[in-house]
């Protein structure tokens, strides 16, 4: 069989608590030195330290923007991983496992429940197989995987005599940069850019980056050594000249970047998955370098006692005049609604960072999901305008940050930013970042007040009644600059009201923005159309349903399969004439999101009037991967799909 150069989908697993992301660190960074681009998934368990956690890469000379199902490398060290993933391997993929667990069974790991050992058994009693490790790798070479076993506790002695450090016996967390290290021998990838990558994910621990090295180079060689001349494993890593322009980004740290970049300067957050990364990027980067200047500028991160405390903390940084962010997940933002409501009754320029997880209640805390669009929407008791934004990946997710604050300070109203546990968790190569691309606007806010910005009693208007919804706002504490903020309707100045003409007056000045905001809003922050402008087949969907529709969209092309995708951005105010547009002609409208009900479905026959002739719907917890995508359009386009698909892939 012919080599695959530059292409390939690579996991790692380990229990949580291993080491299984810092070798996937490496390993998605040392493919980026070498030219070459990645995207990278993480699942894990809710817990610290002990579940099963694994890492996705997949490897291409062209940029990738989802997983796909098929396993081409597995590293593991430990057995769950081999347990768990045995059957996701191709032929022509290969296996690195440990020999000294070949004799483990399903039975002896506590960490795989019961409803995973039960699936695990059954796929290995149809081939008339054990439940131990070496039946499963069996049923992996009887379907043209290639097996590596390796030593590891052996190995690991041999490189602690080998270095004259006998405590390196000892440390067997390091097995995970050895298993890495192993596998990119088999792939023939340069071990230069490998010791580049172990020496800046360690950048912190300098003996502890040398030390690693030095185990990566030893593994790298007893691998080539041992398993020169075997033949079956098809799939080659080489390098590229790298493109300077091409950068290495995390989601969890892509729209806390964003935020230093618009110039927010108070963050609150209680901690909460997954949104607290977001959080603790920010604290690690609090003091900041200011561009085109020798002065240092600072973001206040404060973490409260609750979410109540967290949103109420950060409506009072937005009245002082400081853009200021509260980030949180589905739990958190539920106990945040009554809060919001009053930012929009005081018309508060307030952003908060919704990153979704699968609910409801607890829900899958660590798992992804798309099922906040309706409560992000409708959060909060009685009607006030808010706006509703989602990226659909990281680079997006950079960019729209700052339009998040600068939507709140232009329109003066809460700005919910709706991100995701699959943007959060995922690593790709894309563009480098380029701020000039969004120009800051902090919209009508004054410093000081004349005599005609007070009313009779000689108070500041600040709830000023116009042909404009958006009044000029004026930080807390500006000299003579006196109003009041209260959680009831209120008078101009701000006094307590529940005059009959002057409520209906102000909320028609408060929902009047969104009116505004429909206007001004540009149409690629509204909606974005991508693939076949004629196509028959629409497909709809948001958020980070972006990425896989796209990759599937260039895999349909291939088979002279035509769609097209609308993604929605402005969630609300609803873009409804926007998408209408984008729709066109085409003859048959397709759903495609994560959450059971089809929100934006429902969001576009109500605002649209067109109804989804199909329903593409995941509510697993795990993303939705290029495989599946396909195979629904593609049935689509056939004519044998039901209206309604589930789909139901993931580990």
């Amino acid at each position: 069989m012919s080599e695959i150069i530059n292409s390939l989908s690579w996991v790692i697993g380990g229990a949580q608590g291993s080491g299984v992301d810092s070798a996937a660190n490496i390993f998605s960074r040392a493919c980026a030195l070498g030219g070459l681009h990645i995207y990278g998934k993480r699942e894990y368990y809710s817990n610290i330290k002990g579940e099963h956690s694994y890492f996705t890469v997949r490897v291409s000379e062209k940029p990738v923007r989802c997983h796909v199902e098929t396993i081409n490398v597995l590293v593991s060290f430990d057995a769950e991983t081999v347990l768990r993933h045995f059957d996701e391997v191709s032929e022509g993929g290969c296996i690195i496992y440990n020999e000294e667990l070949l004799d483990t069974t399903l039975d002896e790991i506590p960490t795989i429940d019961d409803y995973g050992s039960a699936r695990i058994k059954k796929t290995l009693q149809k081939a008339g197989l054990g439940f131990s490790v070496k039946d499963a790798l069996q049923y992996a070479q009887s379907r043209g995987a290639v097996l590596y076993s390796l030593p590891y506790f052996q190995l690991l002695e041999e490189f602690a005599q080998k270095t004259n450090n006998p405590a390196l016996s000892k440390l067997t967390r390091m097995t995970n940069v050895m298993a890495l290290s192993s596998s990119m021998s088999l792939l023939g990838f340069d071990a230069d850019a490998l010791a580049k990558a172990i020496r800046f994910i360690f950048r912190a621990k300098k003996s502890a980056a040398e030390t690693n090295v030095q185990a990566a180079e030893f593994m790298y060689n007893y691998t080539a050594a041992k398993f020169s001349g075997q033949d079956g494993f098809r799939y080659r890593l080489k390098t590229k000249p790298v493109d300077k322009e091409i950068v290495i980004a995390q989601g969890n740290q892509a729209s806390a970047m964003g935020k230093m970049v618009a110039g927010c300067r108070f963050q609150t957050y209680y901690p909460i998955t997954p949104a607290s990364d977001d959080s603790e990027f920010l604290e690690s980067n609090e003091i900041l370098d200011l561009h085109g200047s020798d002065e240092k500028g600072s973001t206040v991160v404060v973490q409260t006692e609750d979410e109540i405390a967290a949103i109420t903390m950060a409506i009072g940084g937005a009245l002082t005049g400081s853009r200021s962010a509260t980030a949180t997940s589905g739990p958190g933002f539920s106990l945040m609604a009554e809060a919001l409501g009053w930012a929009g009754m005081n018309e508060v320029p307030l952003v908060v960072s919704l990153y979704q997880r699968a609910g409801p209640a607890t829900g899958l805390p660590t798992r992804h999901e798309q099922g906040d669009l309706n409560f992000a929407i409708n959060a909060g008791h009685g009607e006030f305008p808010r706006i509703v934004f989602a990226s659909g990946d990281i680079e997006e997710s950079f960019y729209d940050t700052i339009k998040a604050f600068n939507f709140a300070d232009r329109y003066q109203l809460p700005v919910i930013h709706m991100l995701d546990k699959a943007i959060a968790n995922s690593v790709m190569t894309l563009p480098v970042f380029d701020p000039g691309r969004v120009k800051i606007e902090r919209g009508l806010l004054a410093g000081k007040i004349s005599e005609s910005d007070k009313g009779v009693a000689g108070n500041y208007l600040r709830f000023r009644l116009s042909d404009n919804p958006v009044s000029p706002r004026i930080p807390l504490g500006t000299k003579d600059a006196i109003f009041w903020n209260t959680g009831d309707e209120h008078t101009e100045e701000g006094h307590i009201t529940e005059d009959p003409e002057l409520r209906t007056q102000m909320m028609d000045k408060r929902m009047g923005k969104l009116d505004l905001a429909l206007k001004e809003i540009a149409d690629e922050d509204k909606a974005v159309m991508y693939g076949d402008k004629d196509a028959d087949i629409a497909l709809i969907g948001w958020g980070s349903t972006k990425g896989v529709i796209l990759d599937a969209i260039e895999e349909l092309k291939k088979d002279g399969i035509k769609v097209k995708f609308i993604q929605v951005r402005l969630m609300n105010p609803f873009p409804s004439e926007t998408v209408s547009s984008l729709l066109g002609n085409s003859r048959i409208l397709v759903d495609i999101e994560m959450n059971y009900q089809g929100q934006l479905g429902s969001l576009v026959r109500q605002h649209v009037g067109r109804q989804y002739d199909h329903q593409v719907v995941k509510y697993n917890g795990r993303p939705m991967s290029l495989d599946e995508v396909y195979n629904a359009v593609k049935r689509i386009s056939a004519g044998n799909a039901p209206r309604r698909q589930v789909l139901k892939n993931g580990s």
